[in-house]
């Protein structure tokens, strides 16, 4: 398989191009930026790419010629998306929109690329009250605009199915996370300030709302349950990536900190609660299991250890 990904220089991106190569794809790996150096350590191609570009994108993707296109390009941070709500929408959507203008001219000369958009749980909006774990068929209800770009994300993947035959799968990740991850996530937030306090500094960790429940897969489990959906996944389809599970954030902080030993104080800060926040987000992957066989590998342990590890290991090299 040869495999094209957008938005490769990005968290997900890397695992995605590594799971592809262990795969025994050929992966041309694409951002808008220069090439990141573990590129070059396995040896992969990349393009510079901005997603919004319509010729650019023809000039790559006629290049590449690829079986499978992994749409990862985004601007994915809720509390970003509140600040610059324009600036989301020209990612998500505009950027999605080229690319399946793109691809159509691809599918008039012959090439008919499976594409695999990565959206979000976000779509689902807020869950007042929890009533069983999320299917598909839930209704989206977007509240925030990062939500509402990957609703409208959907819409052009689904649009581009039914009025121009590209072949779309839609791939709805719940929470994930691993090492490497931003630190404006939370589990590699926690992991390390608590490395941080380890190593002598402030004892106080300020925390949101850990009360709420989240469905966490580690993303090795999430690039695998991708590579899959564009092998197996049928077009025109949404299918949710999720454990299944929902943790309690303070269950997941519990864990680090036992893992780490700290001593510390946590203390809740105002300015880090979310309006509208669902108190439990759980999902199902009943269809992902049906289509493709897939189930998470990574016990959530094994994931806050691995992140931890790395956060620890990045203090002491600063």
């Amino acid at each position: 398989m040869r495999a094209l990904i957008t938005g490769a220089g990005g968290f997900v991106g890397r695992y995605l191009a590594l799971e592809l190569l262990e795969r025994g794809a050929a992966v041309i790996a694409t951002g808008d930026h220069d090439a990141p150096a573990w590129c070059a350590e396995h040896a992969l191609t990349w393009s510079t790419l901005d997603v919004r570009d319509g010729q650019a994108l023809e000039r790559v993707l006629t290049q590449a010629a690829p079986d499978a296109v992994f749409h990862l390009a985004a601007q994915s941070f809720v509390p970003e998306s509140l600040e610059h709500p324009r600036e989301t929408f020209d990612a998500n959507v505009l950027g999605t929109l080229a690319l399946f203008q793109a691809l159509r001219k691809l599918r008039e000369r012959g090439l008919d690329p499976v594409v695999l958009v990565t959206s979000s749980a976000e779509v689902y909006g807020a869950i007042p009250e929890y009533d069983g774990p999320l299917e598909e068929t839930r209704p989206t209800n977007p509240r925030n605009p990062y939500a509402a770009s990957k609703v409208a994300q959907e819409a052009i993947a689904q649009a581009a199915f039914h009025s121009w035959g590209v072949r779309s799968v839609i791939a709805r990740a719940f929470n994930h996370t691993g090492p490497g991850q931003s630190r404006r996530f939370v589990v590699p937030s926690f992991a390390y300030r608590i490395a941080q306090i380890v190593a002598g500094g402030d004892p106080t960790l300020w925390v949101g709302n850990i009360e709420s429940q989240r469905d966490f897969t580690d993303v090795r489990d999430v690039v695998r349950a991708y590579a899959l959906l564009a092998e197996h996944g049928a077009a025109g389809q949404t299918y949710n990536v999720c454990s299944g599970y929902a943790y309690p954030v303070k269950d997941l902080l519990r864990d680090l900190i036992l893992l780490s030993h700290a001593a510390l104080y946590v203390k809740e800060d105002a300015q880090r609660l979310r309006p509208g926040d669902s108190p439990v987000l759980v999902g199902s992957n009943a269809k992902l299991r049906a289509a493709t066989g897939w189930k998470p590998e990574l016990r959530i342990e094994r994931t806050l250890e691995d992140v931890y590890d790395f956060e620890r290991a990045a203090l002491v090299s600063a």
